[in-house]
């Protein structure tokens, strides 16, 4: 049973930063994708970062900022998020191929 579960959410203040963390079980974890995702009130999913064995793909809206990247040991993926942008509030959702998601953590930007 594939199993994934976020977290580190939370509200933080424009310019700040968080890191989120999945904790995977139930799959093989370092031979395929995994990704986050986030989606905002009245707004359709959208791609964040993905992380394979063959590199990285950011979304525009987040690159230099974001960093995706895995621990194989412990089946975790991580994304730290810094200069973080009112327009980040989202709920942030892992994946693992795009076919499993995880329940989402809340990530809100604000002052």
């Amino acid at each position: 049973q594939v199993q994934l579960v976020e977290s580190g959410g939370g509200l933080v203040q424009p310019r700040g930063s968080l890191r989120l963390s999945c904790q995977a079980s139930g799959i093989i974890f370092s031979s395929y994708m995994m990704g986050w995702y986030r989606q905002a009130p009245g707004k359709q999913r959208e791609l964040v970062a993905t992380i394979t064995g063959g590199g990285y793909t950011y979304a525009d809206s987040v690159e230099g900022r974001f960093t995706i990247s895995r621990d194989n040991a412990k089946n975790t993926v991580f994304l730290q998020m810094n200069s973080l942008k009112p327009e980040d509030t989202a709920v942030y959702y892992c994946t693992y191929r795009g076919i499993f998601w995880g329940q989402g953590t809340q990530v809100t930007v604000s002052s």
